[in-house]
């Protein structure tokens, strides 16, 4: 099966200051449709930019970048989700979630209708006239998940979106992430600096190390879905990706 994602030998460097700084170097990646990959390690390693040379947003000094998934009508190739929920605090979470499509030849009942569709896959059906202030952490990031599935791209890149809420919603929000992924199959980059989150998630851990970012390890994980969090396997693969990482990140 060809790649949806590909990367070969990919350097990035900016200049600032007059001094240039080394983010990513030689970095190679194959991301086949469908494949749910997490990237993990450190902070300052590069994963962020990663996810930005793939949506096309930062050029790379070297190497090549290939993203095989295609516009077509309303849809966008690739689509972002941050760790902010960055929401429009004017607007309703259906006019949020919409907005993704306001500027596509696409009528205001189908940029609705669509949009609607997209809460009810993130389980926010009922919540359309709410506003920013009136959702809790957990919500809004479903609804900045549910705005990038909005627009039905083909690979999803988000950038740490749970990091910044409580331990009892990040694991349902996990849990949900899960479930979109199975019955959607979207290709998903997902940047975390959680050895257990991605080992939960993913079907792929990539670990990037060093300053510049450079590709340590490519793990694939089996095993079957929904998957179990005490599942006695996976204490060998977050053993196995801490010592690959140097112990950063004690989670």
């Amino acid at each position: 099966m060809e790649a949806i994602i590909s990367l070969r030998s990919v350097g990035l460097s900016f200049v600032r200051d007059g001094e240039r700084t080394e983010v990513l170097r030689d970095l190679d990646l194959d991301v086949a449709p469908g494949r749910f990959v997490a990237v993990l390690g450190p902070s300052g390693v590069g994963k962020s930019t990663l996810l930005r040379v793939i949506a096309g947003l930062l050029q790379p000094n070297a190497g090549e970048v290939r993203v095989n998934a295609r516009a077509e009508g309303y849809r966008l190739p690739v689509a972002l989700v941050f760790q902010d929920a960055r929401m429009l605090p004017w607007r309703t979470v259906l006019s949020n979630v919409g907005f993704g499509l306001e500027h596509g030849k696409v009528s205001t009942h189908e940029r609705h209708k669509m949009a609607r569709a997209a809460l009810a896959l993130v389980g926010l059906s009922g919540f359309e006239k709410r506003y920013p202030h009136e959702m809790s952490g957990g919500q809004r990031q479903r609804v900045a998940l549910a705005r990038a599935l909005a627009v039905d791209p083909d690979i999803l890149l988000m950038d740490e979106p749970f990091a910044a809420v409580d331990a009892l919603t990040r694991e349902a929000l996990q849990d949900e992430l899960a479930r979109i992924h199975t019955a959607t199959h979207k290709t998903v980059i997902f940047v975390t600096h959680s050895i257990t989150e991605a080992v939960y998630l993913a079907d792929e851990v990539i670990a990037i190390t060093g300053k510049p970012g450079r590709l340590a390890a490519s793990i694939p994980i089996d095993g079957a879905r929904p998957r179990r969090r005490d599942d006695p396997a996976n204490r060998e693969l977050i053993a196995q990706l801490r010592a690959i990482l140097g112990d950063e990140d004690p989670a």
